[in-house]
Order: C-alpha cells, then sequence, then structure tokens
C-alpha cells in the first residue's frame, strides 16, 4: 500500500482518509475546521482543499501546519515549504466600488446542500462586464474558489467580517 505523503498540496479530504486520526490535530490547529466534522462538508469541500489553502482559511502558517500534521503519522519534517499561490488581497483595492456590484451570490446554502459552488461561481465571474463585480458571501475564507480566479487572471478583494462571515469580491478583467 501507497502511504500517503503529506504536502501543501495534499488534500484534506485525501489527509483524512488516509490518517482518520488528523481530524482532531487539525481542529485542535484551528477551531474553522470544526466544519470538517459535517459530512457534506467533507465530501464537497474538503475534496477539493488542499493544505495550503486550509491553512489560509485557519490563519495559520502552512509549513507549521504540514509538519505538525507529518510528526503525528511520523513522516519526517520538512523545512521551507514552496508555498503555490496564497496571495490573496485583503486591503480594499481601488477598483471596488459597490454600485457596480452587478450580482450577489450566497454559497453557504449551496455548501450544506453538498454542492460544489466553484462552477456557479466561476460561471457568474465569466458573465462580468467591464467594471462589474460579483460579490460571493462565505462562511470561511474560500481559498479554491479564489486560488481558481486567480489562475483565470480575476482580480479579487477578499473582506473578513467575521469568523464565519466572508466576502469575496470579483472583477473581470479591464480588457474584455
Amino acid at each position: 500500500m501507497n502511504q500517503l505523503i503529506i504536502t501543501p498540496k495534499t488534500k484534506i479530504y485525501d489527509l483524512l482518509e488516509a490518517f482518520p486520526q488528523l481530524e482532531d490535530v487539525l481542529i485542535q490547529a484551528a477551531p474553522q475546521f470544526k466544519k470538517l466534522r459535517n459530512p457534506v462538508l467533507r465530501k464537497t469541500v474538503a475534496k477539493v482543499t488542499n493544505l495550503s489553502q486550509a491553512a489560509v482559511i485557519g490563519g495559520l502558517n502552512v509549513e507549521e501546519l504540514v509538519n505538525q500534521l507529518r510528526l503525528e503519522v511520523g513522516q519526517t519534517t520538512t523545512e521551507n515549504l514552496e508555498i503555490e499561490g496564497g496571495q490573496y488581497t485583503t486591503e480594499q483595492p481601488d477598483w471596488f466600488d459597490k454600485s457596480k456590484i452587478s450580482e450577489s451570490i450566497d454559497i453557504s446554502e449551496m455548501l450544506n446542500a453538498g454542492e460544489q459552488p466553484v462552477h456557479e461561481v466561476m460561471a457568474a465571474v465569466k458573465k462580468l462586464e467591464k467594471q462589474q463585480i460579483l460579490e460571493v458571501i462565505a462562511p470561511f475564507i474560500p481559498a479554491p474558489l479564489i486560488d481558481k480566479s486567480l489562475s483565470m487572471n480575476h482580480q479579487h478583494w477578499l473582506n473578513k467580517i467575521s469568523a464565519d462571515k466572508i466576502l469575496v469580491y470579483f472583477k473581470a478583467e479591464d480588457n474584455i
């Protein structure tokens, strides 16, 4: 049997399938991870969220998180792990104008219904016309969603209202 090697790119779902005992370690590291006990979120969000993204969601250092998980299962720790992405805009950008919000999507309902919001949100982002803004309301930092938008060169602003209310604004590229 091939043993899963824990890295920043390891998906949470795969991690917990291989090492169920790490659920408690994750929850101790960041209380937000209690949501992993929800079987619906476990089957949806956890399948697309990697440890690097989870570290952002939990406000943790990804290297420390990965090393802590690796120690728990007897793997050697790593030094200076390379982290992809993780550059989220958290200060209000010049392009933000509340009056330019053309649509608002609350992904909480989709997540609670066991649906994956990435495709619906990205479809809405693609439909944005020049200067229009899409507002996404989320119960946690939707790192996979932001990473997907970054890979498509869309601009975003992450506005953390509270521990369980995050607003993410997406703006279409200017050259559309």
